[in-house]
């Protein structure tokens, strides 16, 4: 995938067999439903809105979608929304489940319960694929959503859930970048440590399909003229197709720094449940739900 253009998921997303039943918990927010109802027209998706029912026909009334198809699963004021669009996943009547207009932890500590058995042996991981004017190609950057502070095994994880979607959504062997301050191998910055840890694990004995470079700072990952400039030899600099950030703060400032200073477009989806999940900010536009759905299925496309 060597261009910076969202297309080829769409189209993996409509080559799906099937339409995706998606289950939005919380379907009250105007801008979530416009794009999943955008995905619902073209195709890959059928919707299933969980929640009040007085508040998602209020939204529906207000976006133009209320004589749309859909179904709806009204909840009760105080239950649980996330835990009920859970149920309906775990009864085989839904496919994705997406986050609707519900803070962040409320929608995530149902999906980590073990008890609700969405969770595998993976580690879930937020990933964001970003497509912006000045870089060549769609990059993805993870985690920005789960895991605060990674370790050297988590990140590890967190590399081979990245590794993984990206070879599903067609690159081969894909150029990881193991964000740090800098580019050099500092002890008194455990990150850099454990990026050099990892990438010499990955040529020893490769854990990931993968080319691993790290630690290496911000500026040479998406530039070839910072690397020319500080001597930097490497040919992935400004050719990177993933980045793992070292903190989710790091991870979550960047994503939000490129939607508002760089123009840039992106969509998200929590990997390593038995299911994608669409988790977007509910301050983004109704193009990123829509681009996260039609994430989530092409993941589902490949797989099926």
């Amino acid at each position: 995938m060597e261009h910076n253009s969202f297309d080829r998921i769409v189209e993996r997303a409509k080559q799906s067999l099937r339409r995706e039943r998606v289950v939005i918990a919380g379907a009250d927010a105007e801008n979530i439903l416009t794009g999943a109802f955008k995905a619902q027209e073209e195709g890959f998706v059928s919707l299933i809105l969980v929640g009040q029912r007085d508040k998602i026909e209020a939204a529906l009334e207000k976006t133009g979608f209320k004589d749309r198809e859909y179904r709806l699963v009204e909840t009760k004021d105080g239950e649980n929304v996330t835990q009920a669009a859970i149920e309906l996943i775990n009864r085989g009547e839904g496919d994705v489940l997406m986050r609707g207009n519900i803070q962040t932890r409320e929608f995530l500590i149902p999906l980590l319960d073990k008890k609700n058995e969405l969770r595998t042996d993976r580690l879930l991981t937020h990933i964001d694929l970003i497509s912006m004017p000045d870089y060549p190609k769609l990059l993805a950057i993870g985690d920005v959503t789960v895991t605060i502070e990674p370790n050297v095994q988590q990140k590890k994880k967190i590399i081979q859930n990245m590794v993984e979607t990206l070879n599903i959504l067609g690159y081969e062997k894909p150029k990881i970048a193991l964000l740090s301050l800098v580019e050099q191998v500092s002890f008194h910055m455990n990150d850099t440590i454990e990026a050099q840890e990892l990438v010499r694990e990955q040529e020893e004995a490769p854990f990931a399909n993968c080319e691993l470079v790290g630690p290496i700072s911000y500026d040479l990952i998406l530039s070839k003229e910072a690397a020319r400039l500080k001597g930097y030899d490497n040919p992935c600099c400004g050719d990177f197709d993933g980045i793992i950030a070292p903190s989710l703060l790091a991870g979550n400032l960047i994503v939000k720094g490129w939607q508002m200073h760089a123009h840039a477009h992106t969509c998200g989806v929590v990997v390593g449940a038995k299911i994608p999940v669409a988790l977007t900010s509910r301050s983004d536009s109704p193009e990123v739900s829509y681009l996260s759905l039609a994430f989530c299925a092409a993941i589902n496309a490949k797989n099926n």
